[in-house]
């Protein structure tokens, strides 16, 4: 029995709710043998796909029903099967199953083990109320950048919205408290020059946004697949272009009217490189901090954002404080 859909929780393991029962056909049969054991036992539930399994219970592929009804009796199973076929392994969760139907939209998913061998299915069905709430999360990023799934912005007590919204606070909270310590440190190079002071604000912003930016695609990268090792270190260096890129632009623009206004080279370069170190700095930590959590098997959609954003300010100030010291020197 699959458990009702207002007990599903985004995190729950898939096979929670997975029907056990699905359409099974052999690749050895032929249609009509096939048509024949479907009416001699016939599925219990509505059926969308018929999966194809070998002897050892091993997904093989799939069979619309219409073509099962339209082929030829003596035709094979296995030559008319679909042998490509999108399966959720059971380690997947629930969110992990709606971003696949939104990704990929098919009515159905096997659910498989580790050896390929079919345990149940997931009928998109089961899923409408938990679509119509989670379907639209690759553009509501607003609750990912701050650590709110939108699972999570259903309506709770006050002490599971403590409980479950403030864990994730601590990263900010942390960022800050090392911001704030960061700005003691450099005290100096401050108050020798207060223009330093005066920047602060646009630098954090550019290097906040940028990576907002690369976060945001990077977790729209993430629906339905898993990366690798290698995958995240082929996007990392081509984020580090793009990084670099918008840094120089940016920086460029800011040191421009730090030029005209303050009119003290040093301070000039200062924030323009601080701001090309942390722009670039943010696109790297924005696109690794959701593959890295998806790599260490932990939910991207909730930690990412807090980690990126504290990690970017911290980032960001040492760069931008280290370089006036070193020119103010």
């Amino acid at each position: 029995m699959v458990s009702p859909i207002e007990h599903c929780n985004p995190d729950d393991p898939i096979v929670r709710h997975m029907r056990t029962d699905p359409a099974r056909l052999l690749a050895e049969q032929t249609v009509g043998q096939a048509l024949a054991a479907i009416r001699d036992n016939p599925p219990a539930n509505r059926i969308i796909y018929f999966y194809v399994v070998d002897h050892q219970g091993r997904l093989c592929g799939v069979v619309p029903t219409r073509r099962l009804l339209l082929s030829p009796l003596e035709r094979r199973i296995a030559d008319i099967m679909i042998r490509d076929v999108i399966a959720i392994p059971q380690t997947a969760t629930v969110l992990e199953a709606c971003e696949m139907f939104t990704l990929h939209r098919l009515l159905a998913f096997p659910v498989v083990d580790e050896n390929r061998r079919l345990l149940g299915m997931i009928d998109i069905e089961l899923y409408t109320d938990e679509l119509s709430e989670l379907g639209g999360i690759v553009g509501e990023d607003v609750f990912q950048i701050i650590g709110v799934r939108l699972a999570g912005a259903r309506p709770f007590s006050a002490y599971n919205a403590l409980r479950r919204r403030f864990p994730w606070l601590l990263c900010n909270i942390g960022g800050g408290i090392a911001a704030a310590l960061l700005s003691g440190i450099f005290a100096d190079e401050l108050q020798r020059a207060v223009a330093l002071a005066l920047f602060v604000p646009v630098v954090l912003a550019l290097a906040e946004s940028v990576s907002i930016q690369s976060l945001t695609l990077a977790l729209q990268a993430l629906h339905g697949s898993r990366p690798t090792w290698g995958l995240l270190w082929a996007k990392l260096r081509r984020e580090l272009v793009t990084g670099l890129l918008l840094g120089a632009a940016s920086g460029a623009l800011v040191a421009l009217f730090a030029l005209l206004w303050i009119r003290q080279t040093h301070l000039v370069l200062a924030i323009g490189g601080g701001i090309l170190g942390g722009v670039t700095a943010a696109a790297l930590l924005g696109l690794g901090s959701p593959n890295l959590l998806r790599l260490l098997r932990l939910n991207p959609h909730v930690a990412a954002g807090p980690l990126a954003l504290a990690l970017t300010d911290i980032v960001t100030l040492l760069v931008y404080f280290s370089l006036a010291r070193a020119l103010i020197a």
